[in-house]
């Protein structure tokens, strides 16, 4: 939608092949694995030059999926100056804070027009905490949902979805009352030790519902990547891979060597 102008795409990527999955009762195939766009030079003011070629490296290695938000700093922006040349081989899922249709609906048309596309494939009402937030963004009158259900029709979003961070509970009863597409929430070795775990509350939830789960958080918080704990990055990823009904993970790189 911007008029930015784009690079040529190279031959060298979208060449590398990743295991997929289909995501719940979406029609999208995810590859295993996606780019985060938080906590990295992807949302950092003065890292452009990084980012890109964080995201370059990304799409040679086979990474199609790619995660970023409204809030975000500059990750879509970025996201923006590569993508839309390989638009139709890539995913993409953004996020909106707002609860409301009108607050919503102004933060989509902000992340289209800075995604540099006309599309999102992933729509998610991010960080859900309290049953406020369920309660205001379901709203008949006034709520966002009712943004994303007539992006919906006007073909600017095909799946909608939540992301919590710290309440498996409230995605839970999220998902019992309405029919999300999708739910971005933490998967990792150290959630299962918790109180509440997102995996024994949330995961048999979404996959009665059908509901595709995306991980994030694999390392929790690079605690699981100390000595004596994972033997790195690979079994983190392979741990939240393993639990039955999550279909991909993200993550951040600070360095496009470090993917």
């Amino acid at each position: 939608m911007a008029d930015a102008t784009l690079p040529e795409p190279s031959d060298s990527l979208l060449e590398a092949m990743m295991p997929q999955r289909v995501l719940g009762r979406t029609a999208l195939s995810l590859p295993i694995l996606g780019l985060g766009g938080s906590a990295s030079p992807l949302s950092r003011s003065g890292a452009e030059t990084e980012a890109i070629a964080i995201i370059e490296r990304a799409l040679e290695l086979g990474v199609q999926y790619f995660d970023t938000a409204a809030n975000y700093g500059p990750s879509e922006e970025r996201l923006g100056q590569v993508l839309p040349a390989y638009r139709d081989a890539v995913t993409i899922g953004s996020k909106t804070s707002k609860r409301d249709r009108d607050g919503a609906w102004a933060q989509l048309e902000r992340s289209l027009k800075r995604l540099n596309t006309d599309y999102l494939d992933i729509w998610q009402f991010h960080a859900l905490t309290h049953d406020w937030d369920i309660d205001t963004i379901l709203d008949r009158q006034r709520g966002a949902i009712l943004a994303a259900e007539e992006a919906r029709e006007q073909g600017l979003v095909r799946s909608i979805g939540i992301t919590g961070h710290h309440n498996p509970g409230i995605i839970t009863k999220a998902l019992e009352r309405y029919p999300f597409d999708t739910a971005l929430i933490p998967v990792n070795a150290a959630d299962i030790h918790t109180t509440a775990p997102f995996i024994t509350h949330v995961l048999p939830v979404a996959q009665h519902h059908n509901v595709g789960v995306i991980a994030m958080k694999v390392p929790a918080y690079g605690r699981l990547l100390k000595p004596g704990v994972l033997s790195g990055m690979e079994e983190a990823m392979g741990y939240a891979l393993s639990q039955t009904g999550v279909h991909c993970c993200i993550i951040a790189a600070e360095t496009a060597t470090q993917l």
